[in-house]
């Protein structure tokens, strides 16, 4: 039976990707970092390996059994600079131990996560794949971090040491979401969102995004890399859509960027003070200030990759979080 090793099964995209995997009877070992991420990853179907990417002799016991490849979608997304050093070490340091793990098990192909990100923020054009990186001169760490490890990655496939494909998801919304886009659909939801950033985004469905992940494993060329993005809409449209299909008031235009600028630079000073994360920062409000756009031709035309219409990503989505009782009641 084919075997491949997951890092972040019990996150959003890890766990749609489990999900296929399971579904195609391929034995699928998740690394986990806590007993509830490998509770998660077992009633997911997958066998839970105690370890985290900083752990050299875990990643080892993890690739003990002969391999074929590894899905690396686990990532540090924080965008706060005092988590910078954390999220270095996950996103930078911890893909290069992967990477070397890998290789010294003898793993054939590795299939990594990394993000529209790694480009750093292109205003005048959309992406392509292949426009430099300039995440890696970026001062958001995340941008920087998620291009050093691609970089890694990259480095390891023109080497020949091992098989390398890369995934460069914009937006990832969907169903499962309990942290990422749906934090703003349940403040939406809760009457609690301040006002709409100024910028835009592409909107990628996390099942097609999911499925692209497979298929560059089954067909991807090694070396390669493909966008995955979603239709375009600007964070107020995107807002204005929800709110109308939760039943509730939305904003009538975007705040200015350099209101939201101050606004998160005080709340950045109160955190550093209080050691807690604001709930805007700097950083937030550069990348939702930026105005996004990705061409996905590349992924549709080799991975039979597809964009799922943002009004039926969004009621996915919210169908999924009433479901799981997230929401108040209508």
């Amino acid at each position: 039976m084919t075997r491949v090793l997951l890092t972040g099964a019990s996150g959003f995209l890890g766990g749609h990707i489990l999900g296929l995997l399971r579904s195609e009877n391929v034995q699928v070992a998740a690394l986990c970092r806590s007993a509830q991420a490998a509770e998660r990853a077992r009633a997911l179907g997958a066998q839970p390996v105690s370890g985290e990417l900083s752990d050299t002799v875990a990643l080892s016991a993890a690739l003990a059994e002969p391999t074929d490849a590894i899905f690396h979608t686990a990532a540090d997304t924080s965008q706060w600079r005092l988590g910078n050093a954390a999220q270095t070490r996950t996103n930078v340091e911890g893909t290069r131990r992967l990477l070397f793990a890998a290789r010294a098990a003898g793993v054939r192909r590795f299939v990594h996560t990394s993000s529209v990100a790694a480009y750093g923020r292109v205003e005048h054009t959309a992406l392509f794949e292949a426009l430099p990186r300039l995440g890696v001169e970026s001062w958001i760490n995340y941008e920087r971090s998620k291009a050093l490890g691609e970089s890694l990655v990259r480095e390891a496939g023109l080497r020949g040491d091992i098989e390398t494909v890369i995934l460069n998801p914009a937006h990832i919304f969907g169903p499962g979401d309990r942290h990422n886009w749906a934090r703003l659909i349940l403040m939406i939801d809760q009457k609690k969102l301040p006002g709409a950033p100024p910028g835009s985004g592409a909107f990628a469905d996390v099942r097609e995004v999911a499925k692209a992940h497979v298929s560059a494993w089954r067909t991807g060329r090694s070396g390669d890399n493909w966008l995955l993005g979603g239709e375009h809409a600007s964070f107020l449209h995107l807002i204005q859509r929800i709110a109308a299909e939760l039943g509730r008031p939305a904003p009538r235009r975007a705040m200015p960027a350099t209101l939201l600028r101050m606004y998160a630079a005080i709340l950045d000073i109160v955190g550093r003070i209080s050691g807690r994360e604001p709930s805007l920062t700097p950083e937030a409000v550069a990348l939702t200030s930026q105005r996004l756009r990705v061409d996905s031709r590349k992924a549709e035309a080799e991975l039979a990759y597809r964009t799922t219409p943002l009004d039926t990503l969004i009621r996915d989505t919210v169908n999924w979080l009433r479901n799981e009782s997230m929401l108040l009641p209508r």
